[in-house]
């Protein structure tokens, strides 16, 4: 009795529901690509039905979206919650590039799915207009401390704030996108703690240094050596 109860109460709660549905159907869209995944096998990982999955989604296309929004939406909101308003460009832009770096490596799913939209040439994304919307403000949070930074005399003057978001992404997505044939050409030893801490340190101050007018200053914002951080 008290198993159906709390059956009940689980039904009642649409946004929980959905909620377990969107994280299956990530794993499941993220491990089969959109034609692999079968409505039977998201449904089978959940709480709910696959008649409820298409009541919340009408069919699989649409659910394929609706996770692909969710996971720009979680991308966005973390960079949202990291207060850059606050802090100087060089340490602001320092935080989005280690907040980048350290979702997308802990974030393997999001990367694939990128990579399948890829190769559906973005034509699901193009039909997303909110998604465009929410994606654009991330532009406009690097034109801020690009702007930021040029008036207070520390950023060069020539950056586009558009190549920058694309450097960032470039380097922060590799590392995940390319980690089984890096690591069958090269070894394992760059994806291991020690590894991604170097690739963090390596990426951070590359980028940096792109961007600095004062290179000599690279050192105190981000150390080489992390036992001076």
């Amino acid at each position: 009795m008290e198993t159906r109860e709390k059956s009940r109460k689980w039904k009642q709660n649409p946004e929980a529901v959905k909620a377990d549905i969107l994280r299956v159907a990530r794993a499941e869209f993220a491990r089969s690509g959109l034609s692999g995944t079968r409505i039977e096998d998201i449904a089978a990982g959940t709480k709910t039905s696959k008649r409820m999955i298409f009541y919340y989604f009408q069919d699989k296309q649409s659910l394929y979206e609706a996770v692909l929004e969710d996971c720009y939406a979680e991308v966005r909101g973390g960079e949202s919650e990291l207060d850059l308003e606050g802090l100087r460009p060089d340490v602001a832009l320092r935080a989005l590039l280690e907040f980048t770096f350290d979702h997308h490596s802990r974030n393997p799913e999001f990367i694939r799915l990128v990579m399948i939209e890829n190769i559906h040439e973005a034509r699901h994304m193009q039909k997303m207009h909110a998604l465009a919307a929410k994606n654009e403000r991330a532009i406009g949070v690097v034109e801020r401390i690009c702007k930021a930074g040029c008036e207070a005399g520390l950023f060069r003057e020539d950056i586009s704030p558009v190549a920058l978001h694309w450097q960032i992404s470039a380097v922060s997505f590799f590392n995940v996108a390319n980690r089984a044939t890096f690591s069958t050409n090269f070894g394992p030893e760059l994806f291991d703690e020690a590894g991604q801490a170097l690739l963090r340190r390596t990426a951070v101050r590359g980028i940096l240094a792109s961007v600095l007018k004062d290179v000599s200053q690279l050192d105190a914002l981000c150390p080489a050596d992390p036992s001076l951080a």
